[in-house]
């Protein structure tokens, strides 16, 4: 595994201090979860902008609307 380093406010060193409460079994673990749940939230995000990027597209296009209300007609229910 590869290290780098990096500098940390005061807050967040007494956060990483109390890695075992939080059930980790070391500060890299605790970091490397929070790295990890932060590009989760980031590719949610941007997932999320772009649905609404496409829904608003979709809203403006009358013809887009128009071909997928007809290719749907045809779809069983």
């Amino acid at each position: 595994m590869r290290q780098l380093k990096f500098s940390l406010n005061k807050d967040h060193v007494e956060f990483l201090q109390n890695y075992s409460l939080f059930g980790f079994k070391d500060k890299s673990s605790m970091v490397r979860e929070g790295i990890n749940l932060l590009k989760k939230e980031i590719n949610k995000n941007e997932l999320k902008k772009s649905a609404e990027l496409y829904a608003e597209v979709y809203e403006e296009d009358k013809e887009l609307q128009m071909l997928t209300e007809t290719a749907i007609s045809d779809w069983p229910e």
